[in-house]
């Protein structure tokens, strides 16, 4: 289902939005529908990145680190 929405822009601007969707041969309508779900898009694929990268920060890393040896043991003789 789609609705309708009603966008106030500067005259100016909305010429060059006609010119632009005519140069796409598409509408306005679909023109900034598009670019409305590409910014959804963006916005969802951040989202999921952000949660994942949380999830890693809180399961923490395994680096390997072993502590160094004393100073001792490493000059024995």
């Amino acid at each position: 289902m789609k609705a309708n929405v009603t966008l106030k822009v500067d005259s100016d601007l909305l010429r060059e939005i006609r010119i632009l969707a005519a140069e796409e041969g598409t509408s306005i309508s679909a023109l900034v529908a598009g670019q409305l779900a590409e910014l959804v898009g963006r916005r969802r694929e951040y989202d999921r990145a952000r949660r994942r990268a949380l999830e890693r920060l809180r399961r923490g890393f395994v680096l390997g680190w072993k502590a160094p040896k004393s100073r001792d043991s490493i000059h024995e003789r």
